[in-house]
């Protein structure tokens, strides 16, 4: 059941990150809210109170493994307990190999596996020391399937993958911390704005995009899952997504 879990969202300011929040929320979640935009993480934490929710947050750079580290911290001691992870925050400025931008490439690195990597580190030691807990990684349908201009976003979101299943077969047994991953097709959100070569933008642009909604109710189908019950691997796309 949700009602009562702690649930961490990186990335929360927009997006996913945001619609999750919400529904959770209206389910009787306690939130951690965690992003670099303060001024939307505010308005976030109000919006969630007004609707009789509880939340608190963290202005959060996920690249940085110390404000992640006090991002757990802050839940444990608000809250008294960190049930569940959602490592949402992502960044994807597509392009292509021979445009050799190195500096796009590694801010993906840093964000999308680091980030990630970051993240569970944080939380694992309480998890471990409660012997429970859910920790849900945010990948996508890039993670399965590589395209023209995708193969950098491709392999971190490869990397997610592969770190959450590990993270599965290491914790799952002996300390009941189940592992989900989501790996959503176009979602309408501003993933596509990092994106700086135009072309690759415009064709992002065309793409019939679902709504943020839809993702955060399949990481809310995972989280209400009977504790026993671990949902490995959600894919997700738009009907008429190839």
């Amino acid at each position: 059941m949700i009602e009562n879990k702690v649930v961490i969202i990186t990335g929360a300011s927009s997006g996913i990150g945001e619609a999750t929040a919400k529904l959770l929320a209206k389910q009787g979640a306690q939130l951690v809210l965690a992003a670099r935009r303060e001024d939307r993480l505010k308005t976030l934490q109000q919006e969630i109170e007004q609707l009789g929710g509880k939340a608190v947050y963290q202005v959060t750079d996920v690249t940085d493994s110390a404000q992640v580290e006090q991002l757990a911290k802050l839940a444990q001691d608000t809250f008294g307990a960190v049930d569940v992870l959602v490592n949402n925050a992502g960044l994807m400025p597509l392009s292509k190999l021979n445009k050799n931008k190195q500096d796009e490439w590694n801010k993906m690195v840093d964000v999308n596996i680091k980030g990630v990597l970051y993240g569970i580190g944080a939380v694992l030691p309480y998890m471990r020391e409660q012997k429970r807990g859910h920790i849900i990684n945010i990948s996508s349908i890039a993670g399965h399937d590589v395209m023209p201009s995708s193969a950098v976003y491709s392999g971190t979101k490869f990397a997610v993958r592969a770190i959450t299943e590990g993270l599965r077969k290491e914790e799952s047994v002996e300390n009941n911390i189940r592992a989900t991953i989501i790996s959503p097709g176009a979602v309408d959100t501003e993933l596509k704005d990092h994106i700086t070569d135009e072309d690759i933008k415009q064709g992002i642009g065309n793409l019939k995009a679902m709504d943020a909604g839809a993702i955060a109710r399949a990481i809310a189908y995972a989280v209400n899952e009977p504790d026993d019950v671990a949902v490995n691997e959600i894919l997700i796309r738009p009907t008429a997504q190839q």
